[in-house]
């Protein structure tokens, strides 16, 4: 749901009913991960997605059915291969959507719209909701925010919201989006309930070193991808604003003293384009330290021999230096700097995804990898 925020913040802003399906789970080749979403309104206006075309129109008529009878309502979507005509995923994949309605009335309207708000915003939030269980608390919401405070509630025995609160909190500094189960009274044991958590988290960032032209390319695609894109070069007639439209930043500084000082996560993306030892030995032997997603760094295979031995002059480990994608990027026969940003960000994906960057074809292994094998973490705003 979050990952329409935008949309529906505004929907909500303007008073409108609207019912929004969520996916819960998936499971084989499903086409959307936990979180899309797809809402409908009173007037029969739909925005989002749940599976990429195969199923939207039945998950459509849910989403009316669920405004009209003001209940939530679990779904389940799998392959339709046995019967030609039914409603299913042609991809061979399950997905399973919670459709909530949100009239203007709905008990859960405020806390839903105080969620929508804040990822709107850009401010780190999760929402969770009751996927599966009793059918009166089904859809039932609580917004916690990041110091563990929160909005709504659950009801029911006194030790649940607090038990919910703290799950979700975990998430959230996590930026997971997905389910775990607790009972009705809020421990591991009794009667089951499902819970959905959907994290919104600030955009991942992605900190391009050295403000040349294949920077600009690295800039729009890093955009594209849904990062917050800094651009550093010590060199300040180059690291402007003419040449970088674009970035949401641009530091003129030296590499690693900037690295040094900002802040970085989990999540974090750090592309070395300099190829100049006197900027890159410094930055990377901050940036190998930091427990950030991805460290790559442009160069040939001289340069990146070069490089590893003069950053182990300096003190790098062996194994620090396992982390460094040196030279950046995928083969994938790159000349232009639009190209090249095309192989650095195909690299990117494949280390946040677990993915093994051979073609598809004739390879046998699956097309969709299972959430959290590798790498950045997701979040509403990014990939």
């Amino acid at each position: 749901m979050l990952d329409i925020a935008e949309e529906l913040n505004r929907w909500a802003e303007e008073g409108r009913d609207f019912a929004v399906a969520t996916v819960v789970t998936v499971g084989g080749s499903a086409p959307r991960d936990p979180g899309a979403a797809l809402a409908v309104d009173s007037e029969g206006t739909a925005i989002g997605s749940v599976s990429g075309g195969c199923v939207e129109g039945a998950v459509y008529d849910l989403c009316v059915q669920a405004l009209q009878d003001g209940t939530a309502v679990r779904e389940r979507f799998g392959y339709s291969d046995e019967d030609a005509f039914a409603v299913g995923l042609t991809c061979g994949g399950v997905i399973e959507v919670l459709v909530t309605p949100l009239g203007a009335d709905a008990p859960a309207r405020q806390v839903f719209a105080a969620a929508l708000s804040a990822a709107a915003r850009g401010d780190a939030a999760a929402i969770a909701r009751v996927a599966e269980g009793p059918a009166e608390l089904l859809g039932r919401v609580v917004l916690v925010h990041p110091d563990g405070s929160y909005e709504g509630g659950l009801g029911g025995h006194p030790d649940l919201d607090r038990t919910v609160v703290g799950e979700t909190r975990a998430m959230l500094d996590a930026g997971r989006t997905g389910e775990f189960v607790v009972s009705e009274s809020g421990s591991r044991c009794g009667v089951p309930l499902t819970l959905f958590v959907e994290s919104s988290v600030p955009p991942p960032r992605m900190i391009v070193f050295g403000a040349i032209d294949f920077a600009a390319a690295l800039v729009r695609t890093g955009k594209f991808l849904g990062y917050h894109v800094t651009v550093c070069d010590a060199r300040p007639v180059f690291a402007t604003r003419t040449r970088f439209p674009e970035a949401d930043d641009i530091v003129v500084d030296w590499p690693h003293r900037y690295l040094r000082d900002t802040a970085t996560d989990g999540r974090t993306v750090l592309c070395v384009l300099t190829h100049d030892a006197k900027f890159d030995i410094p930055l990377l032997e901050v940036a190998l330290r930091l427990p950030v997603a991805f460290v790559g760094a442009m160069g040939s295979r001289r340069t990146h021999v070069d490089r590893n031995a003069r950053l182990r002059e300096v003190g790098v480990t062996d194994e620090e230096l396992t982390r460094l994608h040196s030279p950046i990027g995928l083969d994938l026969g790159a000349r232009t700097p639009e190209e090249t940003a095309l192989s650095i960000a195909a690299e990117i994906v494949a280390a946040r995804r677990g993915g093994s960057g051979v073609p598809l074809t004739g390879a046998g292994i699956p097309i969709h990898h299972e959430a959290g094998t590798a790498g950045v973490s997701g979040s509403h705003a990014a990939a």
